[in-house]
């Protein structure tokens, strides 16, 4: 796999300035240095001024949103019959506790996103043929919503990833098409989140942005050295790609109050990293844990996780068995019945530990005596519907929580799809963000939207 263009910790791209934007323009200006005053975390926490409004208005609504690149096995995921009466299939008979909040689809995936395990980066984004020459995704639908949604809590989105190739696999992109590396690390997460600096380095930290000024004013006389000369369109690019770089820039500036602020005291211990790839499981429901606990403390309200199958040795299904192959090799079953079987542990397994979670923010109140689960919208899908032969149409997607009016199975066309994008503007509204698409959408999903 082609090594793919990252942003750094910070999400920003450390590709040329010129081939970002202005790939006709001989503009000597590399993009690190252009924006190199982002040297700084940009997540914010809720301002305390705000609060007093925020309890008066409808509590925040929370995503997460999960894909497994290697899917499950249709045949056991899918119930035969649809409606809000439908059987539950066998996989989803681990969630009878929850059939009342969660929705089932079938029919749905991303139109002429096709190429196997390339569209692996596309979940988010319904970028198009990722396998064509001088393909550049698109902004994923967390950072799309990070965008409308402002700056609400220290983290705009948490980027999370199981067993991950963070090189080359993200379901996080930014409007550039470029990677944002998820963060594999549940320790240094938990640091992220709960552990205060002490004064000396919070000090540091505020004479560091003090220092920095205005992005603008690094690269100011440069600008005017040839702004001028510049075409019609080349301007508006121009303008167009500086003014998202000073709302950047008003996001740094906050970020000196947000250095001064304490941080949320954690409920439980720092958890230990799990090195091993082989204990798969543990390692999804340690960043499971991190994820309920993120939304808990209102360190975010966004979190993409994705279970890189991919890059999964042989593992622990339970304590006492072991797949015989690596993830990938076992999804390319051939009709296996050694390998069905185990498959079909695996993805219970998986069912096993979205029930857990669904069960934890069910159990969690929140401040205005709600449940979190009716606050927090959880995705679990994958970019392929069936491993076995690279197929990519009729996706496995399963939506609970969120409030929405859950409606049991909706079966699309399963041979016509409907776009999956449809859900993901039906999810945008229902966070409280005005849009009627997105990528590939054609509209939404009605039935879901009281």
């Amino acid at each position: 796999m082609n090594h793919l263009p990252q942003a750094d910790a910070f999400g920003v791209a450390n590709t040329a300035f010129t081939t970002m934007h202005f790939p006709h323009i001989a503009l000597p200006l590399p993009r690190r240095r252009f924006l190199r005053g982002l040297g700084v975390t940009l997540g914010l926490p809720l301002l305390e001024q705000n609060h007093a409004r925020a309890s008066s208005q409808a509590p925040p609504k929370r995503m997460l949103l999960i894909s497994n690149n290697l899917g499950v096995l249709p045949q056991h995921f899918f119930p035969k019959d649809k409606g809000p009466g439908y059987t539950l299939s066998p996989y989803l008979q681990e969630l009878t506790a929850f059939r009342n909040d969660f929705t089932i689809f079938s029919g749905l995936s991303h139109p002429a996103v096709i190429g196997g395990h390339s569209t692996e980066n596309c979940f988010l984004t319904a970028a198009r043929d990722p396998t064509r020459s001088g393909f550049r995704n698109s902004i994923s639908l967390d950072q799309f919503a990070a965008e409308k949604l402002g700056q609400q809590t220290r983290f705009p989105t948490l980027n999370l990833g199981v067993n991950l190739d963070k090189a080359n696999r993200s379901l996080s992109w930014t409007r550039d098409g470029v990677l944002l590396p998820a963060e594999d690390s549940p320790s240094a997460l938990f640091r992220r989140m709960f552990l205060q600096g002490d004064s000396k380095t919070v000090a540091d930290r505020l004479h560091h942005l003090q220092e920095r000024g205005s992005i603008l004013d690094i690269v100011r006389e440069d600008i005017r050295t040839f702004q001028g000369t510049l075409g019609g369109n080349d301007r508006d690019r121009l303008d167009q790609y500086l003014t998202s770089v000073r709302e950047l820039e008003e996001r740094l500036h906050l970020s000196a109050e947000w250095e001064q602020k304490p941080k949320p005291v954690a409920s439980t211990a720092e958890p230990k990293d799990i090195p091993d790839k082989a204990k798969f499981f543990p390692k999804i429901q340690l960043m499971l844990d991190m994820a309920r606990l993120a939304f808990e403390s209102d360190s975010t309200r966004i979190i993409t996780l994705m279970v890189d199958g991919f890059a999964t040795p042989p593992f622990e299904i339970e304590a006492d068995q072991r797949t015989r192959d690596g993830y990938h090799n076992l999804s390319h079953h051939g009709q296996s019945k050694e390998k069905l079987a185990e498959l079909e542990k695996v993805d219970r397994q998986q069912m096993r530990h979205l029930r857990d979670l669904l069960t934890a923010l069910a159990v969690t109140s929140t401040a205005g005596g709600g449940r979190l689960l009716d606050q927090t919208m959880v995705l679990y899908g994958s970019n392929l519907g069936d491993a076995n032969v690279h197929n990519c149409t009729n996706l496995p997607i399963l939506l609970a929580g969120g409030g929405l009016k859950h409606a049991g199975h909706l079966a699309f066309d399963t041979l016509q799809n409907t776009p999956l994008c449809n859900l993901f503007v039906t999810m945008l509204q229902q966070a409280g963000i005005e849009t009627d698409h997105f990528a590939s959408s054609t509209g939404t999903v009605s039935a879901l939207r009281a």
